[in-house]
């Protein structure tokens, strides 16, 4: 049995050191900040110029003036800042960002992460994937183990345009933990009832 989006957020969550920054990807990743408990002392940053990011308001709570960057409604915590873009950018481009967790359409055994365009379809922009990628200490991906159509999301080599090659140390699916090092793979824990040959199936070498 797969990991719920929920059970992914909390592996991810057992791979970060307390008392560290984090940044939060658009999509999945934002869920993580709902499993976040004090003794954590996580600090997670928002590129569009937020650090103290908290779990996702009740309705009541919700404010029009308090957003991530993916124009999602965030809480705060006490001690929260809110600076401008270049100074936010500072932060990730001057390596002061200890994780950061993405979303992803394809890793490969080289750690290249493509999660920003199809080709053919309508694009949105890259954000600041392409700066978290090399400012970060440490890139975790956080996806679903197979596309809508089946087809595996890890892969010998992307064939989506890359957001950064060779940048991405774990995945997170709803599959398992896995770790990348140079040009393979190392499982670190599987999901209930999955077994290694169903996330090598039609994908790389572990």
């Amino acid at each position: 049995m797969s990991w719920t989006n929920d059970e992914m957020a909390q592996e991810v969550l057992k791979l970060i050191k307390p008392s560290s920054s984090v940044n939060l990807g658009i999509g999945l990743p934002t869920l993580i900040a709902n499993f976040i408990t004090d003794e954590m002392n996580l600090m997670i940053h928002s590129e569009n110029g937020v650090l103290g990011v908290g779990p996702s308001p009740l309705l009541h709570e919700a404010s029009p003036t308090l957003i991530n960057a993916g124009k999602e409604t965030i809480t705060v915590k006490a001690g929260a800042s809110f600076f401008d873009s270049s100074l936010s950018f500072g932060m990730i481009r001057g390596g002061h960002i200890d994780y950061s967790v993405l979303g992803g359409m394809q890793v490969d055994c080289e750690g290249s992460l493509a999660n920003w365009m199809i080709p053919g379809k309508k694009i949105t922009g890259m954000g600041g994937a392409m700066d978290l990628v090399h400012g970060s200490k440490t890139v975790i991906v956080m996806m679903s183990h197979f596309s809508k159509d089946g087809s595996p999301k890890i892969l010998p080599i992307c064939d989506l345009p890359l957001t950064g090659h060779g940048v991405v140390h774990l995945v997170v699916t709803d599959h398992g933990v896995f770790e990348f090092t140079k040009d393979h793979y190392k499982i670190i824990k599987l999901a209930p009832n999955i077994t290694e040959s169903m996330v090598i199936s039609n994908a790389i070498r572990a």
